[in-house]
């Protein structure tokens, strides 16, 4: 049975200039590099009104986009990467990203297809100490709200299995890599690439559990 992530909040998220208070806000992540950071438009926006919906826990209607050398950066604990490409940050951008996950941040990069190679080369860069290891199904991040068997398969992309990766800092998850998955596809309108609904329901129980392990994860 779904949990109640309304209980027990680990922080509040910060609130972007056009949302109102007390509303949970992501952000999604501009990158240089070349990738499309802009892909799937229509994928967060459905996953706050899907999460507000289910949890009863008040979202803004859209995203907040930001830089890392903006300096709104820290309103935001919770990041959002995806795209289809190239992902290549400066070496200031590097530092601001790693004083952002050490302070209490948390960054979801959603591979859509293309997003791999440069994606572990910017975090091995990032963090050289520290690599992405994979989340098993036993994970918590699995069961904090749907009871889940693991990351869901959206897109066959190479064929390969859906893989949940993770980066720890202190004891605490600062980073998650959905790979092979395509989450925000199966968020996207339902008209724009067909999934059937079991997928799309598959994709939205994930995108639940990972907004509700990061308001309440340790």
């Amino acid at each position: 049975m779904p949990g109640n992530p309304g209980r027990g909040l680990r922080r509040p998220l910060g609130a972007a200039p056009d949302a109102g208070p007390g509303l949970i806000q992501v952000a999604r992540l501009q990158y240089g590099g070349g990738g499309d950071w802009y892909c799937n438009p229509t994928s967060l926006p459905n996953w706050l009104a899907l999460f507000t919906a289910r949890t009863g826990i008040p979202t803004a209607p859209r995203e907040a986009v930001v830089t890392l050398d903006s300096e709104d950066l820290h309103r935001y604990p919770f990041l959002y990467l995806s795209g289809h490409g190239r992902i290549a940050l400066t070496p200031r951008e590097l530092e601001a990203l790693r004083r952002y996950l050490d302070a209490g941040g948390f960054l979801w990069a959603d591979d859509n297809y293309g997003l791999d190679e440069s994606f572990r080369a910017t975090v091995a860069e990032l963090y050289p100490d520290a690599k992405l290891e994979p989340l098993g199904s036993a994970h918590p991040l699995y069961h904090c709200y749907y009871d889940l068997p693991g990351l869901p398969k959206v897109h066959e992309h190479d064929g390969d299995p859906a893989q949940g990766f993770g980066v720890m800092r202190g004891g605490r998850l600062v980073i998650l890599y959905t790979w092979s998955s395509d989450i925000g596809d199966g968020l996207e309108d339902p008209d724009v690439h067909g999934d059937p609904a079991d997928v799309r329901e598959a994709a939205a129980r994930m995108a639940v559990n990972v907004l509700t392990w990061t308001l309440t994860q340790p």
